[in-house]
């Protein structure tokens, strides 16, 4: 460290001491200073520069998502400061802590115009103001000395355990540069967990999934995300066998439940199947393991809810109405999980014989097959190693990998469905695979590539283990699904002329495995030579604009209108 220690020195020792050890951000002048610090560091984060902020949040998303580590995210002020929002926003939405550092011009210059001011003086754009509404707690920070409160205290609001989220503290660069009295630095946080819930009201519980099962339709489990954050999958396989239910997830919680397991129903909502949505609305009560049943996973549902007993396991509230039979457990999911199964279990009578496990459903495909986006997500999905990655992206090609995708053993299932910003794929593959060091398959559309594709260099950068299959329909492939479906159909303002993005990507990086493929055979071949290595892969898949994708708004209409 620097002899006399500078707030920004403080900043990176509190850090080491939390167990960072990835900094994800772009420079800039009012930054600067904090990646010096990272430099000087007798031990701490390694700082990665992204090609864009929003994908140094995203890669902070898919980090956290990946490891249930905190992350941490830097950027300069103004227009870096700017390209953070939808990021934040992303984070906020789906419930990612987050620790994220701004720079701002220095304090003295408050006011007075100086370049990039957000400092809400003279007519000036808040960014307090604005990143108040967007995080879960800000603070601009204009007592140096301050920092040694204000940074634990933004770290302890990131991780809620009811309500985590990014936080932010606005940091001018006077304050950065300021020299601090020597501090005694706290060690790793702990954040509080949440009491459990009474034992009458998870006895009452119990007691509706107990008769709910004898009855006809039985219990269906909808398992969200949370369940993977908490690390509570085991305890969710033994709830599931101790009630004899079925088991469905919310589509970014694909790994939630094991989908050769006899009890896995497959995704529920608008891009899952229909005999997945009828089943939960046979059933004779529902538990939420981990979910508020957004839109998303619960269209067409809540109304069919109101009518049977629900349980919630998770401290927020779900996105139903209430009525006389919803119980809620908002303790820590994994214990939560166990209790209850506890609970039923403690009579004897609930322990179904164990049931075989299901086969694969990915088949061989003859080499020769003309691939469509369906047959390159199998194809993706036979070819995944044990533990690999798997982050989709939005539109058409997210809905492709949510329905198709079922990711190996050990892995995890990353796609944005809180903003669903095209391109956020590309940074939280890459955040993901820092954070396990396990191969990480992104699957993106054109359209999402050329939007923030160019992270491809980062993973080059530090030659990360990221294979990234790139659909290319040389479209906004759901905007024009949607102009053929909803409108006359007859125009398009979301198909464009060819791109060979494989060619360019080959011709720009010459060091990175490129391909582009056309037939079954072509991409099983480049996906297990880049799934061979250690390194960094662009995969080009030429598919075409019409494939309808399994978002069942779009097959609905589409069998309707014979559109």
């Amino acid at each position: 460290m620097k002899d006399p220690p500078r707030v920004v020195d403080f900043i990176v020792e509190f850090l080491h001491r939390q167990g960072v050890d990835h900094v994800f951000g772009v420079g800039g002048a009012n930054i600067e200073d904090l990646y010096d610090a990272l430099h000087h560091a007798q031990a701490g984060p390694h700082g990665v520069v992204a090609k864009h902020e929003f994908s140094a949040a995203t890669m902070a998303d898919g980090y956290h998502r990946a490891s249930q580590r905190v992350p941490v995210i830097a950027s300069t002020s103004g227009a870096g400061a700017m390209n953070l929002v939808p990021g934040i926003a992303e984070l906020r939405a789906s419930y990612v802590p987050a620790l994220v550092l701004i720079g701002q011009p220095q304090t003295g210059l408050d006011g007075r115009g100086s370049f990039q001011e957000t400092s809400g003086l003279a007519g000036s754009i808040d960014a307090a103001r604005m990143f108040a509404e967007l995080a879960v707690h800000c603070v601009r920070v204009v007592d140096p000395e301050s920092i040694v409160h204000e940074l634990p205290r933004a770290l302890a609001a990131a991780t809620d355990p009811v309500t985590p989220g990014p936080t932010v503290l606005l940091l001018p660069k006077d304050v950065q540069q300021a020299v601090i009295p020597q501090w005694h630095s706290p060690g790793a946080a702990e954040p509080a967990a949440p009491p459990l819930s009474e034992g009458t009201r998870r006895a009452r519980a119990a007691d509706l999934l107990r008769v709910a099962s004898g009855r006809k339709g039985g219990v269906v489990v909808i398992a969200g995300e949370l369940v993977a954050r908490a690390d509570a999958r085991s305890q969710l396989a033994r709830l599931a066998r101790s009630l004899d239910a079925q088991v469905a997830v919310v589509p970014d919680a694909k790994d939630v439940f094991d989908s050769r397991d006899p009890r896995h129903l497959g995704v529920v909502g608008v891009i899952g199947p229909a005999e997945v949505q009828e089943a939960v609305e046979r059933a004779s009560a529902v538990l939420l393991a981990g979910t508020r049943l957004p839109q998303m996973a619960g269209a067409g549902l809540h109304d069919r809810l109101k009518g049977v007993p629900v349980v919630c396991v998770d401290a927020r509230d779900p996105f139903l109405d209430a009525h006389e039979e919803l119980v809620q457990l908002k303790g820590p999911m994994a214990q939560e999980l166990t209790l209850l199964a506890h609970e039923l279990d403690k009579d004897g009578g609930m322990a179904p014989a164990s049931l075989a496990r299901r086969p694969s459903t990915v088949g061989t495909l003859p080499p020769a097959t003309p691939l469509d986006m369906r047959l390159a997500a199998l194809v993706v999905a036979s070819t995944l190693p044990h533990g690999a990655n798997v982050v989709a992206d939005a539109g058409n090609t997210g809905a492709v990998a949510i329905h198709h995708i079922d990711v190996p053993a050990g892995g995890r299932f990353i796609a944005a469905l809180g903003m669903g910003g095209m391109g956020h794929s590309f940074g939280a593959g890459i955040g993901a695979t820092f954070a396990t060091g396990r191969r990480t398959c992104v699957i993106a559309g054109d359209g999402a590539f050329f939007m923030h594709g160019m992270e491809v260099h980062t993973a080059i950068e530090h030659d990360l283990p990221v294979t990234f299959v790139v659909l290319n329909n040389n479209a906004h492939g759901m905007c024009a699904t949607r102009e053929q479906l909803f409108f006359s159909g007859d125009y398009s303002y979301n198909v464009f002329r060819p791109a060979r993005i494989g060619d360019g990507v080959a011709a720009m990086f010459p060091g990175l495995a490129t391909a582009t493929v056309r037939t079954a055979g072509e991409l099983g071949a480049a996906l297990n030579r880049a799934h061979a290595t250690t390194s960094p892969a662009l995969i080009c898949v030429d598919v075409d604009p019409n494939e309808i994708p399994p978002f069942r708004p779009f097959q609905q209409h589409s069998l309707a209108t014979g559109r």
